[in-house]
């Protein structure tokens, strides 16, 4: 029986460099929205904290973020697995930090489906969810992408932010069950080719997939290590 999938991204408030390299090194980043899309609804939801005068701010507050983190502890607990791309190595460290939840933001992390990490842990590589959604006839807005998202927001066009994080819940929801229901994952390589990776049994959670043997990375001139994307787990709680 299929997971019932919800989709979650996470949209960043700092302003960064035009070569900003590793996002990461230049936290703390803030999140100006999130989004989430259940499988079972049409539309997705959006998180902004606001003004005084209902305007979004400029990033959430703390006091959201740690409501926004409730609602997906309530999802999980409703009986949905949350799905992202690249959520274990991004979306939930960055929630962790800002919502001052590690806990239950690790917790989220491990038992949630990241598509990424399943094929890093399996070849030793990530792809992008762009490549991933082109195999599949669909891609992102080729005018918006996250690394102008902070200056949007910043510039006032909260919409086009909104209508972006919204479609790569979308996105993430397409690939996620597309994949599942044809037992293989695929992508569009920089060549141009179309490349894929078996998933017979379905998609694997974060803590299954960090179960999987290393691959063999022989072949490769600077392999990612695995706590690229988990050295945040091990984070102690701030007093």
């Amino acid at each position: 029986m299929r997971r019932k999938y919800l989709a979650f991204d996470i949209e960043t408030a700092k302003i960064l460099p035009e070569v900003a390299g590793d996002l990461l090194a230049h936290r703390p980043l803030g999140i100006c929205c999130a989004a989430t899309l259940a499988a079972d609804e049409d539309e997705p939801q959006r998180f902004y904290s606001v003004e005084s005068d209902g305007t979004p701010s400029p990033q959430m507050n703390r006091a959201d973020l740690s409501t926004f983190v409730d609602f997906l502890i309530e999802k999980t607990q409703a009986g949905y697995t949350i799905v992202t791309h690249n959520g274990l190595g991004f979306d939930f460290d960055v929630l962790a930090e800002e919502s001052n939840r590690l806990e239950d933001c690790k917790q989220l992390a491990l038992s949630h489906v990241d598509m990424m990490f399943h094929l890093f842990c399996a070849k030793g590589f990530g792809v992008g969810l762009n490549a991933a959604a082109k195999a599949l006839g669909l891609s992102k807005p080729a005018d918006v992408d996250g690394s102008v998202a902070p200056q949007l927001w910043k510039d006032g066009d909260y919409q086009t932010v909104l209508n972006y994080v919204g479609q790569d819940c979308r996105l993430t929801m397409e690939v996620a069950v597309t994949s599942e229901d044809q037992c293989a994952f695929r992508w569009i390589t920089r060549k141009g080719s179309i490349a894929r990776f078996d998933i017979p049994s379905g998609w694997l959670t974060v803590q299954e997939a960090i179960g999987l043997p290393d691959p063999d990375t022989s072949w490769m001139d600077n392999p990612w290590p695995r706590s690229k994307f988990t050295r945040w787990l091990d984070h102690v709680q701030p007093l």
